[in-house]
């Protein structure tokens, strides 16, 4: 064999090495088991959510615990993600805009939370926000310490795995009751709305009846007279309620107005006796 075969023969093992090589780092990664990431979802439905410390887009210490007192609607992205990640943010984006008309501007708190770290630092999750047109006043961008990450992620259910191209991870919204508890899971880039605004209806109900007098009533009515309506894809007020009320209140005042008038008429007949 000539010098011109060796050579040949040397491309071609090299090839067949690098080929080798690719194929075993492939088959090294995790391959993503989605039950078992369902049931880790899942299991941390009424459980509490540590208490973490987190950087906010100007890169001051924000802490979890201080969103309590509201709702909580937590996400996870990583920020060189071009396709998934953006898609369900936008469409989160419009999800909160809904809610936010239906259940009222400042009644509960979005935060998104980058998990590949130190990459999704402060500066990265500020530049996803403006991509993205996130310009909402309670939703922020947090960046966690990497030593927290896992433990963060696991209070939260959230899986993924690493790719060839990134992460396969787990596309699911949180939401957190007032007192840091998980709720909820929502999964998929879409979703529908009535998914998202019915648990915040159903947790800012019942803070409302906790809190009663005339405010809490208000706000319950207020909240239980919006309804999801399918043709339109948004909430609308269900004004038959107010009908049903006014219906009912009248009622009541009738059937009251006519026992204080026969009281009255039966006073006003009955004889008086002379001491």
């Amino acid at each position: 064999m000539g010098s011109t075969g060796h050579a040949r023969w040397a491309v071609a093992l090299s090839a067949a090495g690098v080929i080798w090589l690719v194929a075993c780092s492939a088959y090294a990664q995790p391959t993503p088991d989605y039950d078992r990431a369902l049931k880790i979802s899942q299991a941390v439905i009424d459980k509490p959510i540590g208490d973490y410390t987190l950087h906010d887009r100007l890169r001051r210490e924000v802490r979890l615990s201080g969103y309590r007192g509201k709702p909580l609607v937590v996400s996870f992205v990583y920020t060189s993600c071009s396709q998934v990640c953006p898609v369900t943010t936008q469409f989160l984006a419009k999800s909160v805009r809904a809610a936010r008309n239906a259940l009222g501007q400042d009644t509960f708190n979005v935060v998104t939370i980058g998990f590949n770290q130190p990459f999704d630092s402060p500066d990265a999750m500020s530049a996803f926000a403006r991509q993205n047109g996130i310009g909402d006043s309670n939703w922020e961008f947090l960046s966690p310490d990497g030593r927290a990450i896992e433990a963060l992620t696991r209070d939260f259910g959230f899986t993924w795995y690493p790719t060839a191209k990134g992460f396969d991870h787990v596309t699911q919204l949180t939401v957190v009751d007032a007192q840091g508890v998980v709720y909820r899971q929502i999964y998929g880039e879409t979703f529908d709305l009535a998914m998202l605004v019915g648990p915040l209806k159903e947790l800012l109900s019942n803070q409302a009846t906790r809190s009663g007098g005339v405010a809490g009533l208000w706000t319950r009515i207020k909240l239980f007279c919006t309804v999801y309506d399918p043709g339109s894809g948004g909430y609308r007020v269900n004004y038959s309620l107010f009908v049903e009320l006014f219906t009912g209140a009248s009622v009541i005042i009738g059937i009251a107005w006519f026992l204080i008038h026969e009281r009255r008429k039966a006073m006003q007949k009955k004889p008086w006796n002379d001491v």
